[in-house]
């Protein structure tokens, strides 16, 4: 665990043993796929928000266990339908649930365990939790369509790349502290501080894990380098480096995009550390966490708060 896990250790090992009793089903392959899913590890961000925002708040019930295991039900659904949409092959420095048991298994996982999620809202009781909950899974669904849409297109404005990301990754961020801020009866301006808080935090890592596909390794990553390119997917580091290259180094990138062709990955990151794209996401991403800071100044001081603050930093520092 990292550090700023500690301030929840014991809510994080109850919230860890309620996934496991929640992934029980009377179908062994859905056990297993779910079990193999969640025991890859991961570093469990958003239910940790979950904790750590509903701590911050003084909250003295037990929904914001339930909250944190429902948040990690859906981002592990995303997760198996990604995997598949994506063709991808390896995650967290294994083999993806779609590499070994097939598509349709990990597509059909993912619907239960986002059929889980909701069975657990409902216990729950909370219509505002439904609410941003439901509104929050129908985004995320739109942002996977709309990235679709995208893929090979050389011609993506920077706008459209983050409304994407903002979709995809950045609002099951958002919707974690605000659900956390919901059960803890927190007003209205509180509760959307903490959702620009969790916005912000999820943009910094959607752009620091953009910059890491074209400079960090597979076997840190526990993904395979260039992944983005194979996929024809126009993130910010090639968008900035197409609008900032000669035309020569721009055709490059461009016919990457449009074949899905990762073979001149080595060039492209060459020119992508020429043209500043990727300082220029990194810059990107350290704008979203120094916003995040000052959302914070909403909670009282406490270790639950230093540790939302270190998460956020964390965005920033990590290579994995």
């Amino acid at each position: 665990m990292l550090p700023f896990h500690d301030p929840v250790a014991e809510d994080f090992t109850q919230v860890n043993e309620l996934i496991i009793r929640q992934l029980h089903s009377d179908v062994p392959m859905v056990e297993n796929i779910g079990h193999y899913l969640i025991e890859a590890g991961g570093k469990r961000l958003r239910p940790l928000l979950v904790l750590l925002v509903a701590r911050a708040l003084n909250y003295q019930g037990t929904h914001h266990l339930d909250l944190a295991a429902i948040i990690e039900f859906i981002h592990s659904a995303t997760l198996l339908h990604d995997d598949v949409v994506d063709m991808s092959s390896l995650r967290r420095g294994r083999p993806t649930a779609n590499a070994e048991w097939g598509n349709a298994p990990s597509v059909l996982v993912g619907d239960f365990l986002y059929s889980r999620s909701f069975q657990m809202m409902v216990n729950i009781g909370n219509m505002d939790v439904m609410a941003i909950l439901s509104d929050t899974t129908n985004i995320i669904a739109e942002g996977e369509v709309q990235q679709l849409i995208n893929a090979k297109d050389p011609d993506l404005t920077e706008d459209d790349y983050r409304d994407v990301i903002r979709k995809k990754t950045a609002v099951l961020f958002a919707a974690a502290c605000e659900v956390a801020a919901a059960i803890a009866g927190a007003d209205t301006a509180t509760r959307q501080a903490l959702n620009d808080y969790g916005l912000d935090v999820g943009l910094a890592f959607q752009l620091v894990d953009d910059a890491l596909d074209y400079r960090g390794d597979t076997e840190t990553l526990g993904k395979n380098v260039g992944d983005d390119l194979a996929e024809g997917k126009p993130t910010l580091p090639l968008i900035y480096a197409m609008s900032h290259s000669a035309p020569a180094e721009r055709e490059i990138i461009r016919q990457a995009i449009q074949n899905g062709d990762a073979s001149k990955l080595p060039e492209i990151v060459a020119i992508v550390e020429a043209t500043g794209a990727m300082e220029y996401t990194l810059q990107a991403a350290r704008d979203a966490v120094s916003r995040a800071l000052t959302k914070l100044e909403t909670l009282p001081p406490s270790r639950f708060r230093q540790a939302m603050q270190e998460l956020a930093e964390f965005a920033l520092a990590r290579d994995h």
